[in-house]
């Protein structure tokens, strides 16, 4: 039982050392996320597309 409560103590005590983001970063950081995502979803989209009618020129 010693070993689990040092477990929880040394983990709480290495959540206090880390450095987290305000939230400004995060609304920054989710921001940049979304807008790549949208971005790669059109391109893979287009791509997607010109694929299929290229197959239907074929076939």
């Amino acid at each position: 039982m010693k070993r689990i409560i040092q477990f929880f103590k040394d983990s709480y005590a290495e959540l206090r050392k880390v450095q987290w983001p305000t939230q400004e970063e995060v609304a920054s950081n989710t921001k940049v996320v979304l807008v790549s995502v949208l971005i790669f979803a059109a391109i893979f989209g287009i791509v997607d597309f010109l694929l299929l009618q290229g197959i239907d020129l074929i076939f």
